[in-house]
């Protein structure tokens, strides 16, 4: 196949993704947050758009000229909805019967705590820790002290490692979907679609160094083939 027979058919696969989330706004787990802010708004718009050229790397880079801060901010909260989307598709296959835990396979289990409400962590089910963690990433995204939304307001100091916490439990959401649901999604033909959401979330993640090495274990297999580091690894021991 040419580069533009595959351009184009990567282009179908991510219209399709949107199509798919777009059918699936009435299982959202949590309310879909929008873009008050009209700058922010557009530069959803263009990473969408640059996202559907096919360039998962271009997708994710800061725009030239923009703010980093601007950019964290609209990624954070569209990574939000994919999740809050893709969850939501499987919340009647993650009750606290079928998941007494919240894990990522039987080596990885998080306890919930946000140092606010919860200071000593507790151990939930997997849809109890789920609700604690997206309510909790509603409540960031919603504090206008932290994502200002009035011209001239600056970002906290803190800003960026607010972030970094917020995609840190975030992926924990991918890492149980693919441990414990990932044949139901298969079930729902929607694999596709969530290697894609979880394939742009970890480019954006390892662009601007969000998530500890450690922190991505759980799925390292899953992250190392989609980002091709697999297939060069592969090379170099074959060359050995």
């Amino acid at each position: 196949r040419d580069k533009q027979q595959i351009l184009i058919e990567t282009r179908e696969r991510i219209g399709q993704m949107f199509s798919f989330l777009k059918s699936s706004r009435n299982k959202t787990f949590k309310p879909l947050k929008t873009h008050k802010k009209e700058k922010r708004k557009k530069l959803s718009d263009y990473a969408k758009a640059t996202l559907g050229s096919g360039n998962m790397r271009s997708a994710v880079v800061l725009p030239k000229g923009e703010d980093l801060n601007e950019w964290l901010a609209v990624n954070t909260v569209d990574f939000f909805n994919e999740i809050s989307l893709l969850y939501g598709t499987i919340t009647d296959f993650c009750t606290p019967d079928n998941c007494p835990v919240m894990n990522a396979g039987s080596k990885y289990e998080y306890l919930w705590a946000d140092g606010v409400k919860v200071k000593k962590p507790i151990r939930c089910n997997a849809p109890e820790y789920v609700d604690h963690l997206m309510t909790w990433v509603e409540g960031q995204l919603n504090d206008e002290s932290i994502f200002p939304l009035q011209l001239g307001t600056p970002f906290p100091k803190n800003f960026f490692a607010i972030v970094k916490t917020i995609f840190k439990r975030l992926f924990r959401v991918y890492a149980h979907i693919y441990h414990s649901h990932f044949k139901k999604i298969i079930g729902l033909g929607a694999e596709a679609h969530l290697n894609t959401c979880f394939k742009h979330f970890i480019y954006f993640v390892h662009e601007f160094k969000l998530i500890n090495f450690n922190e991505q274990e759980p799925l390292r297999e899953l992250i190392d083939a989609l980002m091709g580091k697999k297939d060069k690894t592969d090379k170099k021991s074959s060359k050995k």
